[in-house]
């Protein structure tokens, strides 16, 4: 077979593998994005092991609306800036590859609203494009909701276990991150119950 440049979808995908093992593998990224954005309050919702839904709501920074979509571009990201920024990293993530990893693997709703701006901005996307994209109402701050997670990637969604193993895998990424940032108020509720606060 020649050599060729691979396809968008493709590398994608692959990236997506790379990035995202299973729903707390998204649960992971986004709460770490919450984090360096400084948020003081972070709510987890998930609900069919992290397959139907995943939504984090925080109260930190947000996203300018010139900006949301930017997010969802590979390698895009406010963390670093040049070479020499590696040398002093201080954020949990810096790569700009898994918002555009979890949007390549399943639908994404985005609402945000960014300090100084007085209205907040709405984003979906589906296949990792953006479908629609508005202003809406919101407090500082910025909503992800991931929904049918794997749901075009049949072989990953076959590598999960049940709904009740993927939970707690989920239980235990946000209940580390609660520990080590005291600081920060936690909710998680799982399948409609409240099961850290």
């Amino acid at each position: 077979m020649p050599i060729k440049v691979l396809d968008k979808e493709i590398v994608s995908r692959i990236a997506a593998g790379e990035v995202l093992e299973r729903p707390a593998s998204v649960v992971k990224e986004l709460v770490e994005n919450s984090l360096d954005a400084g948020s003081s309050q972070i709510s987890v919702e998930v609900r069919g092991g992290g397959v139907s839904l995943i939504r984090v709501v925080d109260n930190g920074t947000g996203i300018s609306s010139g900006d949301v979509e930017l997010a969802f571009d590979r390698y895009a990201t406010s963390k670093i800036g040049s070479l020499k920024d590696l040398d002093s990293i201080s954020s949990l993530g810096f790569r700009g590859e898994a918002l555009p990893s979890i949007a390549a693997v399943a639908g994404v709703d985005v609402a945000t609203c960014a300090v100084g701006e007085s209205v907040g901005t709405y984003l979906s996307l589906k296949d990792g494009v953006a479908t629609n994209k508005g202003s809406q109402g919101r407090s500082q701050g910025t909503t992800v909701t991931v929904r049918n997670l794997f749901r075009r990637v049949p072989a990953r969604l076959k590598f999960l276990k049940s709904s009740a193993t993927e939970n707690s895998h989920i239980a235990n990424v946000v209940s580390q991150y609660a520990l080590a940032f005291p600081n920060v108020k936690f909710t998680l509720l799982i399948e409609g119950r409240a099961t850290l606060r």
